[in-house]
């Protein structure tokens, strides 16, 4: 199939080329619609019970979230006549904005004590928007901090609130997206010029990483027309569309000019380029899509948006390198050598460092192993501190203007009443008794700070505690965990921020050994198909675990405790790391993993297939194939480590966190375990019992 398609493409190169611009045309066409429809928010479990909570207070209560909570300082007190004046100016300004429905400031509330701080030198401002969703509320958040965070008259304002943050934090990923990317793809092309050894043949990785991101940037945005996507999904696309088409190009190009360089023609070196490259190619594409599949597992929008982006990089990138890259070089034919910088990446050895280097291993396997699996288990070690939590302003620089005023509302309130835990009670106005021994008991949970009498409306009740922990941390989800294991007969919906932080670590708890369950299952079975070998696919899994491990060890050692900023820049340490992003990282680095696997494998299998034995095969298949290995892992390196220069901390753990993790698995385990093991294997590699072998693919 594969080669016939290689000779259907040389045949009908300038057709397919013709039509492969009109699709990047109109793909590209639709990348300016998309970026306005996507979300910074999607953290929230649909189906939880502080989604419940919310609609209760949306439909009956008629309460929302203020979609920003603005802090006034004061230098007098918040009772003095000159103070008074002022708020009521500056609340009435702000009430007459566009998108604003309502303002409730402590003033406007008789003096509320949850809406004055602790010195009686600040109170809040709360601001409500048009909407649903208060999230959503972005231009509101961008007027109101540029026109009142600072002096207003006697007082200082400081703008916070959930739209803030979110405005922020989306505004801020897309001014470091393009710094990053003119920083990594100028980087990248030199790289790709050195690596490839050409500046015709270096170009190519362009037309599979155009048509990856491209490609999934209309893909997107489709799915945004019925769901919502995250605006994090954008920083997957680039770093893994210009990956995957650094992988995918080198794979077929150094096939192709193999095949030329033997004597074939170009049909047939085209033909025979895609029939084994571009099976490679294909295989390995599978096994990435079948791992960021399980992203849309979790009933986080968050991260169903990078499963997502993941399944439109791939299959846009396989289609680049199996379409429109082997039309180009049929066009190209031996012109793809021209140009040459490095003649020595044009015509690689047959038996150079790279066979040499696995020679030396399988001479001493078990001292191999062991070094590589001391390693990696220092690596591993910070991970027994790792402790889990959610982003929040702390991702901002703490120079930003709405990171300082969440720091200051956590420094001056007593409690967090901008987030108040909310409990509502179906029926509960009928039971007035149980009802105040509720409250009573609810006070008298830890670190609750107040609890305001039961509110009716019909037959239901509604009941609001001011905490005064922080509502996306370990402790506060202890906290929801308490009150909801509050002894009572009536029916309870917890809700409110940190009741939503807490539903959706239980829900990334309760999803996740359902998708590692996918993860290993659809991997070994795809395998197993491709090699017809059961102990290389078990192999391949552990190998992946023991580097996920060393990764995660290594994120909590910096992002947790705070070392090595000299080189991932400067953060607000919080003593955690977001759950949802180490998840992404894990499965993203998983399937970039096993796309070197496929590529190593399918090698050392073509080898080992024409009779050379396991040593031998393992030898050429490595010399083959680490080139491609490693010099693709240092370009997706620095596409990713390029996300280090960005001020949101979730940026930097992704950037830092597939980038080690791509080094890590393309030098100590690919280089040295996989050589290793197969040596220690011996021909057992290829077992597989006699009745499966018919499953198996033949190559």
């Amino acid at each position: 199939m594969f080669e016939k398609l290689g000779h259907t493409l040389v045949r009908r190169r300038k057709a397919v080329l013709a039509l492969f611009i009109l699709i990047l045309i109109g793909a590209g066409s639709t990348s300016s619609l998309l970026i306005p429809r996507l979300d910074n928010g999607g953290y929230n479990d649909p189906k939880s019970d502080s989604v419940k909570a919310a609609s209760y207070l949306g439909s009956t209560f008629h309460v929302k979230d203020p979609a920003l909570a603005l802090v006034v300082k004061i230098t007098t007190s918040v009772t003095d006549p000159t103070t008074v004046a002022d708020a009521a100016s500056l609340e009435k300004a702000i009430s007459q904005e566009a998108g604003v429905t309502k303002t409730l400031s402590y003033w406007t509330a008789g003096g509320a004590p949850a809406l004055k701080s602790i010195d009686g030198k600040s109170a809040y401002l709360f601001v409500y928007s048009t909407g649903g969703d208060p999230s959503t509320a972005k231009d509101l958040a961008k007027t109101v901090q540029a026109k009142y965070d600072g002096t207003y008259k006697s007082l200082r304002v400081y703008v916070g609130g959930s739209a803030m943050i979110n405005q922020a934090i989306g505004s801020k990923i897309s001014k470091d997206l393009a710094v990053a990317e003119s920083i990594s793809i100028p980087l990248t092309f030199i790289l790709l010029i050195f690596i490839f050894g050409g500046l015709i043949s270096s170009a190519m990785p362009l037309v599979v990483g155009l048509s990856a991101i491209l490609g999934t940037f209309l893909i997107l945005y489709l799915i945004s027309l019925a769901t919502g996507v995250s605006i994090f999904a954008l920083n997957l696309t680039t770093g893994m569309g210009l990956g995957l088409g650094i992988d995918y190009s080198l794979l077929i190009v150094n096939r192709f000019r193999e095949e030329l360089h033997s004597g074939k023609s170009v049909e047939e070196s085209v033909a025979r380029t895609v029939a084994t490259a571009g099976r490679t190619v294909f295989f390995s594409g599978l096994t990435v899509l079948v791992t960021v599949v399980s992203l849309m597992f979790f009933p986080l929008m968050f991260l169903k948006s990078f499963g997502y982006a993941g399944v439109g990089v791939v299959i846009t990138a396989v289609f680049g390198a199996l379409i429109p890259l082997p039309a180009i070089l049929a066009m190209l034919g031996k012109r793809v050598d021209k140009f040459v910088v490095r003649k020595s990446a044009i015509t690689p050895k047959e038996n150079g460092r790279w066979a040499q280097t696995a020679r030396f291993v399988m001479k001493r396997p078990v001292a191999v192993v062991t070094f590589a699996l001391i390693i990696l288990a220092i690596l591993a070690t910070p991970i027994k501190n790792i402790v889990f939590s959610e982003v929040d302003s702390r991702a901002l620089p703490a120079s930003n203007k709405a990171a300082i005023a969440s720091a200051v509302s956590t420094k001056e309130f007593d409690g967090q009443s901008a987030n108040p835990i909310e409990i509502i009670i179906p029926g509960g106005a009928s039971h007035a008794d149980e009802l105040s021994t509720y409250s009573t008991d609810l006070a008298k949970v830890s670190k609750i700070v107040s609890v305001s009498a039961p509110q009716v409306v019909g037959n239901d009740a509604r009941i609001s505690a001011i905490s005064s922990i922080s509502p996306r941390t370990n402790e506060a989800q202890k906290q929801i965990e308490s009150v909801r294991a509050i002894p009572t007969s009536l029916k309870t919906y917890v809700g409110g921020t940190a009741a939503e932080y807490t539903d959706t670590q239980s829900g990334i708890s309760r999803t996740l050994p359902w998708a590692l369950g996918w993860i290993a299952l659809s991997v070994l079975l795809l395998l197993f198909m491709y090699t017809g070998s059961i102990i290389l696919p078990i192999k391949a899994v552990i190998l992946n675990i023991l580097s996920l491990s060393a990764t995660i060890g290594a994120l909590s050692w910096i992002f947790v405790s705070g070392h090595l900023t000299w080189l991932v820049g400067s953060f607000t340490k919080t003593g955690s790391i977001d759950t949802s992003m180490v998840i992404l990282i894990c499965v993203v680095t998983f399937g970039l993993s096993m796309d070197y696997e496929v590529f190593l494998l399918s090698r050392i299998k073509e080898e080992h297939d024409a009779g050379r034995d396991n040593v031998d095969a393992v030898a050429t298949g490595l010399q083959r194939s680490a080139r491609i290995i490693t010099s693709a892992a240092v370009l997706l390196a620095v596409v990713f480590a390029a996300f280090l220069t960005s001020g949101v901390t979730n940026i930097k753990t992704l950037g830092f966190g597939v980038a080690f993790a791509i080094l890590l698995d393309s030098t100590l385990v690919r280089a040295l375990l996989v050589p290793a093991l197969m040596r220690l294997f011996g021909e057992r590699n290829w077992w597989a019992p006699e009745g499966l072998k018919r499953f198996t693919i033949s190559h």
